[in-house]
């Protein structure tokens, strides 16, 4: 279940996600980019057994926020569920996303990763680290997610390109 919200990021009710992604209702996301100590980009793809972009790459870990859950914790619960990482994730920027599946609010976060990431499969066929201009370069294919392209213009727009959260 997630909140339902309105253009305002305003909750108006509480739905299936399921429902909200096939009706194109807003509701809320939270994801995290995450950093390595050397400054690279995590990129994954994404398992093929998942209904949303199967097999494509992508450099945002996150979901759907839960009822009466915020942006940031639930970018840190996607982060432990997805690949064996508990941290804080620090917020970047929250947008409207409309270049998915369906319309959300997007709460971005950043995050250094300091230990072994430990990947579900069932979410994560594949990860690895990508310098910068690996990265501009990985998020221009057609085989990238096209919110996660987004997220990432975003992220750098808001200056954290070339930084790591201490």
């Amino acid at each position: 279940m997630v909140e339902r919200v309105d253009e305002y990021d305003r909750v108006v009710g509480v739905v299936e996600r399921g429902e909200a992604v096939r009706r194109r209702w807003l509701h809320r996301i939270g994801g995290s980019v995450c950093r390595d100590a050397g400054g690279r980009y995590l990129v994954h793809r994404r398992a093929e057994g998942l209904d949303r972009f199967p097999g494509l790459y992508d450099c945002v870990v996150g979901g759907a926020v839960a009822v009466g859950e915020g942006h940031q914790d639930a970018a840190a619960r996607e982060l432990v569920e997805e690949l064996g990482v508990d941290a804080v994730p620090r917020p970047v920027v929250r947008y409207l996303c409309r270049s998915g599946l369906s319309p959300y609010w997007l709460g971005l976060h950043e995050v250094l990763v300091t230990g072994a990431l430990v990947a579900d499969p069932a979410e994560v066929a594949w990860c690895g680290w990508l310098t910068e201009a690996e990265m501009c370069e990985a998020v221009r294919g057609a085989d990238f997610v096209p919110d996660g392209r987004e997220a990432f213009g975003r992220y750098r727009a808001a200056g954290q390109a070339g930084r790591t959260t201490p």
